[in-house]
C-alpha cells in the first residue's frame, strides 16, 4: 500500500536517509502510541521498554519510577486510603502492581548475577 504524508521540512530532512526503514519506524511509533493510549499502561511503557532492552544488572538495580509514575502511584495510594478506588482504578492499580512485581524479579536476578560475577 502506498501512503502519502505531509511532514514539516526539518522532519523530512531527518527521514530522507531513513527511507528504507520508514515501515519499521512507523511500526515502532504506532506501538508506543498505542501503549501510551492504553489506560492501563500510562507511565509503565518506559519501564517495560527499559526491561525489554536487556539492561545490565547495574542498570536494573538503579531503576526507579519516573516522577510522573511515582505521582500516579502516590495518588492511587492516597485515594485508596481516603475514599477508595473505582473499579477502573483498581484494575489500573493491579497493572501497576504486576509491573512492580516484574521489576522486583528483575532486580533480584540482577543481584544474583552481580554476586556470581564477583564471587
Amino acid at each position: 500500500m502506498h501512503i502519502s504524508v505531509d511532514v514539516p521540512d526539518d522532519l523530512a530532512v531527518r527521514l530522507s536517509s531513513l527511507q528504507d526503514q520508514l515501515p519499521q519506524i512507523l511500526e515502532l511509533g504506532l506501538r508506543e502510541w498505542n501503549a501510551d493510549a492504553q489506560s492501563g499502561f500510562a507511565g509503565l511503557t518506559q519501564v517495560l521498554e527499559f526491561l525489554a532492552g536487556l539492561p545490565s544488572p547495574e542498570e536494573i538495580l538503579a531503576l526507579k519510577p519516573s516522577s510522573s509514575l511515582q505521582q500516579q502511584i502516590e495518588g492511587f495510594l492516597e485515594k485508596n486510603k481516603t475514599v477508595g478506588l473505582t473499579a477502573e482504578e483498581e484494575r489500573l492499580w493491579q497493572q501497576y502492581e504486576y509491573v512492580e512485581h516484574l521489576v522486583r524479579i528483575a532486580k533480584a536476578k540482577a543481584l544474583i548475577k552481580l554476586d556470581a560475577s564477583q564471587g
